[in-house]
């Protein structure tokens, strides 16, 4: 249906009416659709004063990618030059024009100087005003907005307006067209977003296993019956650690899932003697994350994660990021998020920093601190109170269409900057080839009217982390073949059918590093499916997939027929939970050899390898089916399913030693 522009002016008129609409004006934030549990009430009385805050745009947002191909690629002058914390906020905080301009509307339209604040972290302009002038200032008009669930009432307008040259300076205002959803639930189960339904908390696979079958654990001839320690070393050509620099630290982040140190002392007994039982990682408990448990309670993906990075990094240490309380943790309470808590407390400024129309925790997504529940954290939010280790390793993740894309981009800058300051962050790519979970939205986990369209995980499409796919070794193969991508039917021998997350972003675009990798892989080994590109809608022209998209994995390692030790038990496990912290811990062994010698940690290191992927071993057998296809297949080069392949150490070290 076509409008004509008089009928619009009038329904604007209608919308606005507390001041006529200069010319010079322009709509800024409109709110698309409303849920249906929010109900419009009555218009705000306009002596009401609120607390406003003026969201300033963030400077330089635009020049991430450059700013981080300076300090990462191997042919800069400033590779390994990392940046402080200080010098990363100075260079992202609005800019003096920003704030001036901002300022000098507001004085203009009555908003005495003398009211307004600039907040510490530069983000924010803030001051108190009447309705009133609000309406005036913002042409528009506020009603009562009442949540039906939790009876919440909260000010908000349906758009608003502000001078055009203003525009490019301003985020947001709040309060605006904002209805934000506070999660605490008044009663009742929880809500199909509980953890656990969307989010990555157990191993792809798991299964019970009598380690009577591994009659010696340094024999590398059952490495295709389970992968033990020693078929890792033996993979990946990695020696035993010796030294341990202070403070080189591995970090593992955890949410929803619990070690048990019984577990940890079986999985040294059997298989790394030289690890004495006792050992554990230093926690650093984020709003109430609590570890260890009672063994019985102990979970796959602690065990996992634990089991396979100590044995590579020992004596080196492990941090444990153990993220949110009881309460967030087992799904008592709603909370589809699962990282900003955790990217709160090691970087302060995160907490309320502004971008792309989201600041802070958003309410409708994070866990809200305090949590009055029993065994909940009833403190305020933590921020700022853990140090980022050198390395961090995520075995979680979700689909990007279940967040805000705002919500994504926001994220994803603050994995830029913490690539800035020189933090390598290794998160896995999933474990249901090119589709999301079953029920995820659809039973096939796929998108589109058909369930055909693959579905993109999240956060792994953001550039800057380095996204880990799974390798096997086949039956009857050794570790000395080249691994295959991992694809296991369901009930061979594992409930469920397993195979690495891999494609490419509908949010972020090919970062510069990987142009010339994904331009290849299409020329030499174009997929056989219809494909739409740029700005075209999901599954434009019938397309799967969405060919300008951030490709990923960027690397695999191996994550299939792990042995570990689980609530007291042997176990295989597998899933890209394995493959994320095994390649992670490697790097952090390069790290250590750098340290030694003085230099930099490696930090954000995607430049790095796509410039030199002879440092990987490329995989080019297997594939990730999905959506009623094949997927992707392993192909000589990087391709979105093992990425440029798994890790050669010797020869990753020596690169990483030549740098700078």
């Amino acid at each position: 249906m076509i409008i004509s522009y008089s009928a619009f002016a009038a329904f604007t008129l209608l919308l606005c009416n507390a001041a006529a609409l200069p010319d010079s004006h322009a709509v800024h934030e409109k709110r698309e659709a409303t849920s249906e549990r929010w109900i419009k009430r009555d218009r705000v009385n306009g002596l009401t004063t609120l607390p406003v805050r003026i969201g300033l745009a963030q400077s330089n947002l635009d020049r991430g990618y450059d700013y981080l191909l300076d300090v990462s690629h191997p042919d800069s002058p400033n590779y390994g030059k990392h940046w402080t914390a200080e010098e990363v906020a100075k260079k992202f905080a609005p800019s003096e024009e920003s704030i001036g301009a901002v300022r000098d509307w507001l004085t203009s339209s009555g908003i005495d100087r003398k009211r307004i604040s600039h907040t510490t972290n530069m983000g924010w302009l803030t001051f108190h005003a009447t309705v009133q002038e609000m309406e005036n200032l913002l042409h528009t008009e506020y009603y009562h907005h009442e949540d039906s669930e939790t009876g919440q009432v909260i000010p908000a307008c349906d758009l608003y307006h502000i001078p055009n040259h203003i525009t490019e300076h301003v985020d947001f205002v709040t309060p605006g067209v904002g209805l934000n959803v506070r999660n605490h639930p008044q009663g009742g189960p929880p809500s199909p977003w509980k953890r656990g339904i969307n989010d990555h908390h157990e191993p792809a696979k798991f299964q019970e296993f009598p380690h009577e079958k591994i009659h010696n654990n340094s024999d590398l001839a059952t490495c295709d019956i389970a992968i033990t320690p020693a078929c890792i070393r033996a993979l990946y050509d990695v020696p035993l650690p010796t030294t341990a620099v202070k403070g080189n630290t591995i970090g593992i982040f955890e949410n929803g899932n619990f070690y048990a140190q019984e577990d940890l002392d079986l999985f040294f007994s059997n298989f790394t003697p030289y690890i004495k039982n006792g050992t554990h990682p230093i926690l650093d408990s984020i709003d109430g994350g609590v570890a260890p448990v009672p063994v019985a309670q102990g979970g796959g993906e602690s065990a996992l994660d634990l089991e396979l990075a100590y044995p590579l990094i020992h004596p080196q240490q492990v941090t444990l990021f153990q993220v949110d309380d009881i309460n967030y943790s087992n799904g008592s309470l709603n909370a589809s998020g699962i990282y900003n808590d955790w990217l709160d407390a090691i970087d302060g400024s995160y907490c309320t920093y502004s971008a792309f129309g989201e600041t802070g925790n958003d309410p409708s997504v994070d866990p809200v601190y305090p949590d009055p529940l029993p065994g909940g954290w009833n403190h305020p939010l933590q921020c700022g109170v853990y140090k980022p280790t050198n390395v961090m390793s995520v075995s979680y993740s979700a689909q990007e269409y279940n967040h805000p894309v705002n919500y994504q981009k926001r994220m994803c800058n603050e994995f830029m900057k913490l690539g800035l300051q020189g933090h390598s962050i290794f998160f896995s790519s999933g474990d249901t080839g090119v589709a999301g979970r079953a029920t995820d939205p659809a039973p096939n986990g796929c998108l589109g009217p058909n369930h055909t369209i693959f579905n993109s995980r999240y956060p792994n499409s953001c550039p800057y982390l380095t996204v880990v796919g799974a390798t096997k070794v086949y039956p009857g193969h050794t570790v000395f073949e080249p691994e295959s991508a991992a694809n296991d039917l369901a009930g061979a021998p594992y409930k469920t059918a397993y195979s690495p997350g891999g494609g490419f972003s509908n949010i972020f675009p090919i970062p510069p590093w990987q142009e010339t990798a994904v331009a290849s892989y299409f020329k030499h080994h174009n997929p056989p499916y219809p494909y739409y590109s740029g700005n075209e809608p999901l599954g434009y022209g019938g397309g799967l997939y969405n060919r300008s998209g951030r490709g990923y994995p960027d690397v695999a390692a191996n994550g299939d027929n792990i042995a570990v030790y689980s609530a007291g038990k042997a176990h295989l496990s597998g899933g890209t939970s394995a493959s994320t912290p095994m390649f992670a811990s490697i790097v952090n062994r390069i790290n250590e050899e750098r340290l030694l010698r003085g230099k930099s940690p490696v930090g954000f290191i995607n430049p790095v390898l796509y410039a030199h992927p002879e440092v990987l071993n490329d995989i080019k057998n297997g594939s990730n089916p999905g959506c009623n296809t094949n997927g992707f297949t392993a192909v000589d080069g990087w391709d979105p399913l093992t990425g440029l392949g798994t890790p050669n150490f010797p020869k990753m070290l020596e690169l990483f030693l030549r740098l700078p």
